[in-house]
């Protein structure tokens, strides 16, 4: 089976329990990283053209914007094509309860039908929100297997549980 790892990730201040930390690399980056130890992938990182703020609470704010009007950023580059994978592990960080929507942008344009999905997804406490509902909108076609949520406040013991999450 061919694997390929979609995803999206932010770094720069992230809130962790209750408090605010920079951080060099996105929690959803580290699980990538362990996901990549354990099985060969394909990756495809979700870069929006323009940055979100490295300000924590101001890019809150800039998701919330987006989320409410439904924007769908542009893209410094766009997948077009997975027919050649079966196996798409798709991986996120929680924004207000969902997707950020630089991901919408990407997922919208692709086919997932006959494709294997498997989420996973970073948080500080909302776990997978309603992303997983509307991954079944985007990922027409495809079957979802069971996901994999961590908070980013858990990222540095995440090594373990990501492992016995592939094998399921």
């Amino acid at each position: 089976m061919s694997n390929l790892i979609i995803y999206f990730s932010r770094a720069n201040e992230n809130y962790f329990s209750g408090e605010t930390k920079i951080v060099e690399k996105g929690n959803t980056s580290h699980i990538v990283d362990i996901i990549r130890k354990h099985i060969d992938a394909d990756l495809f990182e979700v870069i929006p053209k323009t940055d979100y703020p490295h300000d924590y609470l101001e890019c809150t704010q800039v998701a919330k914007k987006e989320l409410k009007n439904k924007t769908r950023p542009e893209l410094e580059k766009t997948l077009t094509d997975i027919s050649s994978y079966d196996v798409i592990y798709i991986g996120f960080p929680i924004w207000w309860g969902t997707l950020p929507m630089a991901m919408w942008t990407q997922l919208e344009k692709l086919d997932f039908t006959g494709k294997i999905i498997k989420p996973f997804v970073t948080h500080e406490g909302s776990k997978f929100g309603k992303s997983l509902k509307d991954l079944k909108k985007l990922c027409k076609g495809a079957e979802i297997k069971k996901g994999f949520e961590i908070s980013g406040s858990n990222i540095k013991n995440a090594t373990c549980m990501v492992e016995i999450w592939l094998k399921e």
